[in-house]
């Protein structure tokens, strides 16, 4: 089963890094949902929601705000000017 390798960070730390089955994120575009095999791109980050399903079900929540996401290879990396779990 294909996932996804994710990281979260703000400028200055890392708020998590691992792997997920699923990434959603509030982009300036709208909601986007990220799911292995996604296809590459960048969008910017709006304010709001970072919700990522882990491998297993566990569900992490973090507050994001300024700064963009990218998604290449099943690599999902978002840099936020603030950011934080819930």
């Amino acid at each position: 089963m294909a996932v996804l390798e994710v990281s979260v960070v703000s400028a200055d730390r890392e708020v998590y890094s691992g792997q997920a089955e699923f990434v959603a994120a509030r982009t300036t575009e709208g909601e986007i949902g990220i799911l292995p095999g996604h296809a590459p791109m960048i969008g910017v980050l709006g304010s709001g929601e970072v919700r990522i399903t882990l491998v297993g079900g566990e569900k992490l929540v973090a507050n994001a705000e300024d700064g963009f996401l990218s998604v290449d290879r099943n690599v999902v990396t978002i840099v936020a000017g603030t950011a934080a779990l819930v």
